[in-house]
């Protein structure tokens, strides 16, 4: 790997004066409201202004939320990755978990998480925040987790053998090899899970359940009442703000963070180094410098040596007590607990869906065909343009500095936003929301393999790619032998995420409401739309679990018989 640190000498400059501005800044939104003595509970239903000048404060709210849920998704994919990647036993029904919960729509989670948060905080708007940021979580995580998961099952036993004769620990391991592997994945996987979030906004600040709106103040809630009302200059000024907030991460962020994680490609030989103006600035800065060597590295080496301390004593110990009786004792009382709560809430979900009648019951079926079929079609329209522009983009440097901002900008804006506008020319056409809700599916979830592809074809070996050249190996040949090999693990996970962002967009997809309209065509994310909004939750919750049974048993027969291909063919070896 290419871990070359670029020594620079740290001098104040603008960028320190810019940074103090930014955290001011900062803190004086986070205390205007103490100020002012404006803290009190909100009304969680409380009307959203489409006035554009609350624009800028419904942006920073929504960037906040964003911002919280990626911070819980990266801590939840590094340890659940990790975890599913290492045991075998737990990685049999870890990743099978992981299938389900990407599989269940955003909506589905709303219930259990909003009438939970809210007990906790019945008297403030709290618990409606959080509901909305662990809503945001759930279009985030999961393929920053298979991600991760699949980088560290194709570390190349060569690493893998060096850091064993060189000693290192569970941690130091973690810390040196695997997350410095999975890199390259993990940025664009992060890109792509705010793209996601930005997808799901509009349904995670505004949502109605049980005949009730909650409402947030935030961009999302602020396009869905400019949908709603058919408010077009105020849609077209809240995605025109969303842009410019899209660029600025993109150009402030995105960019700087792909830039630093290209040191971490595996390769032998020197290649053309990505440049970041920012990054630059960045490393020159005599504040960061500061921070960095004086505060965060200091923080992070105690830290790193108490976890190592840790590690190697837990070792030692399991070397000493192998047979502990006493530890295989508190694992059965801990399988015997999981099974009788699984009982439990088997039992009660029997009960719940028993309520239905046959008719309901029977909606199921052709429902889950036909949202199966809109599935399988983005997935095929999505493969067949993604894999070309995918490889182009991740092969070509030049091109990726024109394309990269303007991908990350098409994937960050709500196709949820979009489609109302879309929908408008095609309702009163020949299949009318059926391909509607196909084309937001693809607009939805293409992202999920574009930015996989591109992640493979960037990792590509330097080495590799001059040997192809050198024994003339191009065109068709060039892809059979080199390119389609080393995307394909990327392409998996990509086609993976995308397949379950496909059902999970389906809500949004089949239940369309606009102007004050609501539009509905045959299929499960419509059933779950109008169960969660209506409040019947035992339609929710078989329309839920058939979802989830569907995708997983397509996972079993297809997926994953692609990702131990993958591992046992297609890995990457020094």
């Amino acid at each position: 790997m290419n871990m070359e640190k670029s020594m620079v000498n740290r001098k104040f400059g603008v960028i320190d004066v810019l940074i103090f501005l930014g955290i001011a800044v900062l803190l004086y939104i986070a205390l205007t409201p103490a100020i002012n003595g404006d803290i009190k509970p909100t009304d969680v239903g409380s009307s959203i202004s489409t006035n554009i000048s609350a624009i800028p404060l419904y942006m920073l709210k929504s960037v906040g939320r964003m911002a919280a849920a990626y911070l819980l998704s990266l801590i939840f994919t590094l340890i659940y990755g990790h975890i599913a990647a290492h045991n075998k036993k737990a990685e049999r029904i870890m990743i099978p978990i992981l299938d389900i919960l990407q599989s269940i729509p955003v909506l589905s989670f709303l219930p259990a998480v909003l009438l939970g948060l809210m007990a906790l905080f019945p008297k403030y708007n709290i618990g409606v925040e959080l509901a909305s940021i662990i809503l945001i979580f759930t279009s985030q995580a999961w393929n920053m987790t298979f991600s991760f998961y699949n980088s560290i099952k194709l570390i190349p036993k060569d690493l893998d053998e060096a850091s064993d004769v060189f000693r290192l620990n569970k941690w130091q391991k973690f810390r040196k090899l695997e997350v410095p592997f999975s890199m390259m994945g993990l940025v664009w996987n992060s890109m792509m899970s705010w793209a996601g979030g930005w997808f799901f906004l509009m349904t995670c600040e505004m949502f109605t359940m049980n005949g009730k709106t909650y409402a947030l103040p935030g961009i999302g809630s602020y396009l869905q009442v400019a949908a709603n009302e058919g408010n077009m200059k105020a849609l077209f000024w809240g995605i025109i703000s969303l842009i410019i907030v899209i660029i600025l991460l993109d150009q402030l962020i995105w960019k700087p963070l792909n830039v630093w994680a290209d040191k971490f490609k595996m390769e032998l030989t020197q290649t053309e180094v990505p440049h970041s103006a920012l990054l630059t600035l960045l490393r020159r800065s005599a504040v960061i410098g500061f921070l960095v060597e004086k505060i965060f590295k200091p923080i992070a080496s105690i830290f790193g040596e108490k976890l190592d301390q840790v590690i190697n004593k837990r070792n030692v110990k399991k070397k000493e007590k192998v047979n502990n009786k006493s530890g295989i004792v508190i694992k059965w009382i801990i399988r015997i607990v999981a099974i009788i709560v699984f009982l439990y809430a088997a039992i009660n979900a029997s009960k719940l869906i028993m309520k239905l009648s046959m008719d309901e019951i029977l909606e199921i079926f052709p429902a889950v065909g036909a949202t199966l079929l809109r599935v399988l079609a983005a997935q095929i329209i999505a493969i067949i343009w993604t894999v070309p522009v995918g490889v182009a983009i991740g092969l070509n440097k030049k091109l990726a500095r024109i394309l990269q901002p303007i991908v990350q900008i098409a994937a960050s804006v709500p196709a949820t936003a979009l489609f109302p506008v879309l929908l408008l020319f095609l309702i009163n056409k020949i299949g009318g929301l059926n391909i509607a809700a196909v084309i937001l599916m693809l607009m939805g979830t293409q992202w999920y393999i574009l930015f996989n592809v591109i992640a493979g074809a960037m990792a590509i070996p330097e080495d590799l790619k001059a040997a192809a050249k050198t024994f003339g190996i191009t065109g068709i040949k060039k892809w059979k032998v080199l390119i389609l090999p080393a995307i394909f693990p990327y392409l998996v996970t990509g086609m993976i995420t995308a397949a379950g962002g496909c059902w999970n967009a389906s809500i949004v997809a089949e239940y369309v409401t606009f102007g004050g309209k609501t539009v509905t065509t045959v299929g499960l994310g419509a059933l779950i739309s109008e169960s969660t909004a209506s409040g019947n939750f035992a339609m929710l919750l078989l329309s839920t679990l058939t979802m989830a049974i569907v995708v997983v048993a397509f996972n079993k027969i297809v997926w994953n018989r692609l990702y131990r291909l993958a591992e046992e063919k297609f890995k990457m070896e020094l």
